[in-house]
C-alpha cells in the first residue's frame, strides 16, 4: 500500500502540468542510504520550492545530531527540478536513525517522500508533512536490536508506573498478601494474558475498540476490590483473575503502542521489549507494595486485615469512578 502511494505520488508530480506562475505539485523526494562509515542523502525537489528554501533536514544516529556535507544543486532531465547530494560522517554503525523534516514549511500541503536504504535494499519508507515531522528507522543488525530494547524496555516500566487503572489492578490483587512466590505467580499470568492481546492488536488480527476496552478494564478493577471483599477461605483464584482481565488490559497496552509508531521491520523485538518493561514495572510494584503490607502485618495481623478491606473498598470505588466517567463521559467532565 505505502509503495503504491509513493508511485501515485510520482505520477501526479510528473504528469501535472500548470501555468509557470502557478505552484506545480508540491512533493519533494529523499533518499536515505546507510553506510557501513557514512549516510548518503539525496534530495530532489522542485526549483519553485528550492528558490525559498533549500529544506530543513536532519540526520540523528542513536540520538547524536550528524553534521551534514551539502553539495551544490545538479540538474536533471525534468528542467523544473534540481537534485542535492548530502553526506553524513559515521564513526560507527548506528542502531537508529531519525530523520526529521519539514522541508518547506511556508507550504503546508508539502510532502516529502522518504526512502532508506540498508545493504542497498530498500527497507523502509514513510510521508512526512506538517501532520508528522520525523521518521525513526532501526537498522537490522545487533545495534538496531539494542536500538529497540533501549526504547521500548523504559517506554513499558513508564507506561506501568503512571497507568492508573492497571496499577489499582495490580494493587487490589496484592491487598490478601501472600508469599512472594504466589504474588509472583499472579503477576506472571497477568503478564502472559495482556501479552498475548497486545500483540493481537497491534498486528491488526483482533482490535475491538477502544470505548469498549477502557470500561472494561474499569469493571476488572471493581471486580478484584468485590472479589476481596466477598471473599471468606477457600481457593486463592487470583492467579485466574489476573489471566482472565489480562487478555481485556492487553488491548489497553496497545492503544499506547500503537501511539509510539512501531517500527515494521522491528515489530517483533518492539513487542518483546515492551512486555519486558511492563513486567519489571509490574515487580516493581509488587516487590515495593508486597513487602509494605508484609512488614504492616507482622506488626499488627488485625491493622493489616483492616487496610485490605479500606484498601478493597478504594479498589472498587475508584474501578467504578472510572466505568462511569468512561462510559458516560468519555470525552471529560467539563
Amino acid at each position: 500500500m505505502k509503495r503504491l502511494r509513493f508511485a501515485l505520488a510520482a505520477a501526479a508530480w510528473l504528469l501535472a502540468a500548470s501555468p509557470a506562475s502557478a505552484h506545480p505539485v508540491p512533493f519533494s523526494y529523499l533518499d536515505v542510504r546507510i553506510e557501513p562509515h557514512a549516510i548518503d542523502v539525496t534530495l530532489v525537489a522542485h526549483v519553485f520550492d528550492l528558490a525559498h528554501d533549500r529544506g530543513n533536514l536532519e540526520i540523528a544516529a542513536d540520538g547524536r545530531t550528524l553534521a551534514a556535507t551539502w553539495s551544490g544543486p545538479e540538474a536533471m532531465a525534468d528542467p523544473q527540478s534540481r537534485r542535492f547530494r548530502i553526506r553524513y560522517r559515521l564513526d560507527a554503525a548506528p542502531g537508529s536513525i531519525t530523520v526529521s523534516a519539514l522541508m518547506f514549511p511556508y507550504d503546508p500541503s508539502h510532502q516529502t517522500f522518504l526512502n532508506i536504504y540498508e545493504g542497498g535494499t530498500l527497507r523502509s519508507q514513510a510521508i512526512l508533512d506538517r501532520s508528522r515531522t520525523r521518521f525513526e528507522y532501526f537498522s537490522g543488525t545487533r545495534q538496531g536490536v539494542a536500538a529497540v530494547m533501549r526504547k521500548f524496555i523504559p517506554a513499558g516500566i513508564h507506561h506501568i508506573l503512571i497507568g492508573p487503572d492497571h496499577l489499582l489492578f495490580l494493587v487490589g490483587l496484592l491487598l490478601l498478601g501472600g508469599s512472594m512466590r504466589r504474588l509472583a505467580v499472579v503477576v506472571t499470568a497477568f503478564t502472559l494474558a495482556h501479552s498475548v492481546t497486545l500483540s493481537l492488536a497491534v498486528l491488526n488480527i483482533v482490535s475491538p475498540p477502544a470505548r469498549l476496552i477502557e470500561p472494561a478494564i474499569a469493571l476488572s478493577i471493581v471486580y478484584v476490590g468485590a472479589d476481596n471483599l466477598l471473599v471468606h477461605g477457600g481457593r486463592d483464584v487470583r492467579a485466574w483473575i489476573a489471566l482472565t482481565f489480562g487478555f481485556i488490559h492487553g488491548f489497553g497496552f496497545a492503544n499506547v503502542l500503537r501511539e509510539m509508531d512501531l517500527p515494521a521491520r522491528a515489530l517483533g523485538w518492539s513487542l518483546f521489549s515492551f512486555n519486558v518493561g511492563v513486567e519489571i514495572g509490574q515487580l516493581l510494584v509488587v516487590a515495593s507494595v508486597a513487602a509494605a503490607l508484609a512488614a504492616l502485618r507482622s506488626r499488627d495481623e488485625e491493622f493489616g486485615q483492616r487496610l485490605a478491606f479500606a484498601g478493597s473498598l478504594v479498589v472498587v470505588i475508584a474501578g467504578a469512578f472510572w466505568f462511569i466517567q468512561r462510559v458516560f463521559f468519555p470525552g471529560g467532565i467539563s
